[in-house]
């Protein structure tokens, strides 16, 4: 844990101490643990209507999975990126940093086409066309030129299809982010939260065809990424979290005001002047443009797991906390997967008629993928880089040598 003048140092002019450096810490496995998990909830949740959405954390506080999505991707991106900066320069790093949004667009492109193509084939096999409209797909069978066009240039997206996109923008505003965050964390903040302001006062956001705007306002949710990337920046220089029980306390009253609110039927307070704001975040708080609540609500938990939740590899050690770091470590395939998993899913459902057996066969069989999709991910991963470094390096001139009897 940071002293608080060397934590408020930071937040002043990103730098805890006179020469304080990068820290030498290994990989923080609730990052992956974390992640792992809000792939799983942003499965389920793709999935409206089924039985295990009614106990995902949408249903007992302001934030959802999504918002916890975002915010550990600028916590990633910094480590990843910010580190790459520090220690080899801007030049590096942009390459490394294009690699990937060129990844993450493919990635996009790539989903966008299975997913028509799925939709396609349920509608031919079922003589349902409601199934177009299902996901906002109907400009793809109306105009595939234009709708292909609306893809590729990120101004038409299918519902579901929809995080990819936001994640892009972000990621390519993130050497500003990060740069901002090196002067001032605490004004990078603030000017986080003017934009964020002024975005919904002049009414800002980026057109997503005839669906009208994006789901997710980047203009709004850039708050969240950037709180995210001052959480990094953190953890790059060694700056944690200073003991303070009050700070503590406020954010868990805050979670178990939101419990309450959320579960409660109408107004528990019986205050007539509330009845308005209890419907209100009752229904949902407004995620298009990222509501008071919802950046509360996430600010609220990340405190308290960044103060209570084991740090290091900890939390990885076990086997549920394992195959949950396994999901997160491979995010983007996960995440991809998990997408035409959920259309395929909401069509079975659909012509189940929701039967609570279907329901609990696709979302267990769904988890079943998903995890084991990671979990093969990470070892495809560990015995490749084992084989890399296993290589055995033949001294020009000389013979290996041949393997004895005893060997075998």
């Amino acid at each position: 844990m940071s002293s608080l003048p060397s934590f408020r140092r930071f937040l002043l002019i990103g730098r805890p101490a006179e020469g304080a450096g990068l820290s030498a810490g290994g990989r923080d496995a609730r990052i992956d643990v974390v992640r792992g998990l809000a792939l799983l909830i942003i499965f389920i949740n793709h999935m409206p209507g089924n039985v295990a959405s009614a106990y995902t954390p949408y249903n007992f506080g302001f934030s959802d999975a999504a918002d916890i999505f975002v915010l550990l991707a600028g916590v990633s991106a910094t480590l990843a990126y910010g580190g790459l900066i520090e220690q080899r320069g801007f030049s590096i790093a942009a390459l490394k940093l294009g690699a990937r949004l060129w990844t993450l667009y493919i990635a996009h492109i790539a989903v966008f086409i299975i997913v028509c193509g799925v939709v396609a084939t349920a509608v031919t096999r079922t003589e349902n066309p409601l199934y177009v409209e299902m996901i906002n797909i109907q400009p793809f069978f109306r105009d595939t030129v234009e709708a292909l066009i609306g893809a590729l240039t990120l101004t038409y997206q299918p519902s579901y299809l929809d995080i990819l996109p936001l994640y892009i923008v972000l990621l390519a505003l993130f050497p500003a982010i990060y740069y901002a965050a090196r002067i001032s964390p605490l004004l990078t903040l603030v000017g986080s939260l003017a934009i964020w302001q002024a975005a919904l006062v002049f009414e800002l956001n980026l057109p997503n065809g005839n669906a009208g705007v994006w789901f997710f306002n980047p203009f709004a949710w850039q708050v969240i990424f950037t709180l995210g990337v001052v959480i990094g920046r953190a953890a790059l220089l060694g700056v944690g979290a200073p003991r303070r029980a009050w700070l503590d306390a406020a954010a868990l009253a805050f979670i178990v005001f939101a419990w309450v609110v959320k579960t409660a039927t109408g107004n528990p307070t019986g205050i007539a002047v509330l009845n308005d704001w209890f419907d209100s975040v009752q229904l949902g708080s407004d995620k298009t443009n990222l509501a008071w609540m919802r950046l509360i609500h996430i600010g609220a938990l990340t405190w308290l797991a960044i103060r209570w939740l084991p740090a290091g590899g900890s939390m990885a050690k076990y086997a549920p906390g394992h195959v949950l770091a396994c999901v997160g470590q491979n995010s983007l395939h996960v995440f991809c997967v998990g997408i035409v998993l959920a259309i395929i899913g909401q069509i079975l459902l659909a012509e189940t008629s929701f039967a609570l057996g279907v329901q609990l066969l696709i979302c267990t069989a769904g988890i079943t993928i998903l995890t084991g999709l990671g979990m093969f991910l990470s070892w495809y991963r560990s015995i490749t880089k084992r084989g890399e470094s296993a290589e055995p390096t033949q001294v020009r001139g000389t013979q290996a040598p041949r393997p004895s009897l005893s060997s075998r």
